[in-house]
């Protein structure tokens, strides 16, 4: 994997990744995550560039690194900016699963006049769709519009490890989060990659996140395969 100058200091970015990675289980508390070598060789960079990153790690928590020992995972949680719980998928990491997250398609879309989204974003706005592996099969499918200003060349040199960090990078600050659930028939080619039958009713999730002024940033739509695993959420207090 490749890291860009363009989106700011290498060793950040692998830092994220890596804590990405830690976070969703690839690499799991009490194991090493791999050597120096390795991560230059797949990052392509200097052995400072890693050793910075690996630093970034050790002082926010997650791992600890020891002479003839390597680095060797510690903590897989984070503060949420979301709720008060923790994230879904944290809590699956917890329970002894992996969470892997792939990129499948960056593209401009126009929006015609009777789209729902037009109204959001106007004429234009970026498709980003994802696919979530749950111990390596296929789990959840989603599909994120949002208000970035950026051309196809650009998109062409994006790479997606944390989508709510990227939007960050953009300058999208995103300050409330509204979330719809609903029982709902998956387009066929969501069905195709879940490995579900056509017209299998399936969990849809609707998340709209807006900024501070209340102007939505983005509008996605995720298709879990329940089947799978049930969708989980906990509380600090009940709920009425």
């Amino acid at each position: 994997m490749n890291v860009n100058r363009k989106n700011g200091p290498m060793y950040l970015q692998i830092k994220e990744i890596l804590k990405d990675r830690i976070l969703h289980g690839v690499y799991a508390i009490d194991t090493n995550i791999p050597s120096e070598p390795l991560l230059e060789e797949e990052f392509n960079v200097s052995k400072v560039t890693v050793r910075n990153a690996i630093k970034e790690l050790v002082q926010e928590g997650y791992v600890e690194k020891k002479s003839g020992k390597g680095t060797r995972v510690i903590a897989n949680g984070s503060i949420v900016k979301l709720s008060k719980g923790k994230r879904f998928t944290e809590l699956l990491v917890e329970e002894g699963y992996s969470i892997l997250k792939k990129v499948l398609n960056i593209s401009h879309v126009d929006l015609s006049s009777d789209s729902k989204l037009q109204s959001l974003f106007g004429d234009h706005c970026i498709s980003i769709e994802r696919i979530y592996l749950l111990d390596n099969e296929p789990y959840i499918y989603f599909t994120h519009y949002v208000s970035l200003d950026i051309n196809q060349e650009e998109i062409k040199e994006v790479q997606i490890n944390s989508l709510y960090r990227f939007l960050e990078d953009q300058n999208l600050k995103l300050e409330t989060f509204r979330d719809e659930f609903a029982v709902a028939i998956a387009p066929d080619h969501i069905c195709e990659t879940l490995k579900i039958e056509n017209n299998s009713p399936v969990l849809k999730r609707i998340r709209i996140s807006s900024d501070g002024d209340g102007n939505v940033m983005e509008y996605s739509e995720g298709y879990y395969n329940t089947a799978k695993q049930n969708y989980i959420v906990t509380y600090n207090e009940p709920v009425q």
